[in-house]
């Protein structure tokens, strides 16, 4: 299977890795920039670069599509790349809207093609088990997850630039950005809450630099935590009237936990990735999904990933952070 990647960041160079490791071809990267997609090309031995998204796209010895551009990119990119013909796999956060991502889904469906959100986490198996361990802690009180990291591009956004991570143009923010994880962390688990609101920190021009999810379950309360203004400990943690389990690592990671039950002197512990990163879990499911023709269970994913972008696109919209695609 030979792949094509739009984007040349550090997540298109982490997935080009798991790209490899599961045995996938990388063969082409569109940039704007030859220079800069020439050096991505150079270090994963792609014989290919682009300045022309189109002719890429029109490269039939391509099977699917890895985009990696900017938030507010990502709905035309993948519209033009499945009306190609190609498969996709698309960077979260999926998109900018919930219009765009069901008009996205239902273009997929119609082309019969592949079309994957690239988000971690519901792929990994530490996180597949502690879903199989949640009944244990008897009845769930608490549920936390923080994922917080002083953003490499926060100084410049203190100084009056405008990267693209902070720009409402671009669909930045934190929300977007890391607190989505949390989100799929603690959907994928309990389903649609009762309700959901999202509490920002709102910079002046509108974006949001760190914020709070806090879902209402029926019993429990369930936050997400997601900061690219300053840093922490990054945890997860459910807790029940009988135990509690614990992740020392951002969601989006999952590594290894630590399951403690009522009366235990140690912890049982949770370890099943093996040594591999969370990009690679879920592009060996692609993978496998796409080799056994299987779009049963790739449409399934594509609506719980339209179920979590339903629930933060209203949170977001309630909470007053405001995107330029949310007026188109």
């Amino acid at each position: 299977m030979k792949m094509g990647t739009i984007g040349t960041g550090m997540i298109t160079e982490w997935l080009n890795t798991a790209f490899q490791d599961n045995g996938l071809e990388c063969t082409a990267v569109y940039s704007r920039k030859e220079e800069t997609g020439r050096r991505l090309a150079d270090k994963y031995n792609m014989p290919k670069v682009y300045t022309d998204l189109d002719a890429m796209l029109h490269d039939e010895e391509l099977d699917c599509i890895y985009i990696a551009s900017p938030n507010s990119l990502h709905y035309s990119q993948a519209m033009r790349a499945l009306e190609a013909g190609k498969n996709v796999i698309l960077e979260k956060p999926f998109v900018s809207t919930i219009e765009e991502c069901r008009t996205l889904i239902d273009t997929a469906k119609k082309h019969h093609r592949f079309l994957f959100e690239a988000i971690t986490v519901p792929y990994n198996p530490n996180y597949q088990k502690i879903k199989e361990r949640i009944g244990e802690l008897g009845s769930l009180k608490m549920v936390q997850c923080n994922f917080s990291q002083y953003s490499s591009k926060y100084d410049k956004f203190k100084n009056n630039e405008n990267p693209n991570v902070f720009n409402p143009q671009f669909s930045g923010g934190a929300l977007m950005d890391i607190n989505i994880y949390n989100a799929h962390f603690i959907i994928g688990l309990f389903g649609a809450p009762k309700s959901l609101k999202y509490v920002p920190n709102i910079a002046a021009n509108g974006i949001d630099t760190s914020g709070i999810l806090v879902f209402d379950y029926d019993g429990f309360l369930a936050c997400g935590i997601g900061c690219k203004d300053s840093a922490s400990e990054n945890i997860c943690q459910l807790q029940g009237d009988n135990g509690y389990i614990v992740v020392h690592s951002a969601s989006s990671v999952c590594a290894k936990a630590e399951v403690w039950l009522k009366g235990a002197k140690e912890p049982e512990v949770i370890d099943m990735n093996e040594s591999h990163g969370g990009h690679y879990f879920e592009v060996k499911n692609f993978k496998r999904m796409i080799e056994n023709e299987d779009y049963d269970g790739c449409y399934k994913m594509l609506e719980y990933s339209y179920q979590v972008m339903e629930l933060v696109h209203t949170a977001r919209l309630e909470a007053g952070v405001r995107f330029a695609a949310d007026q188109k």
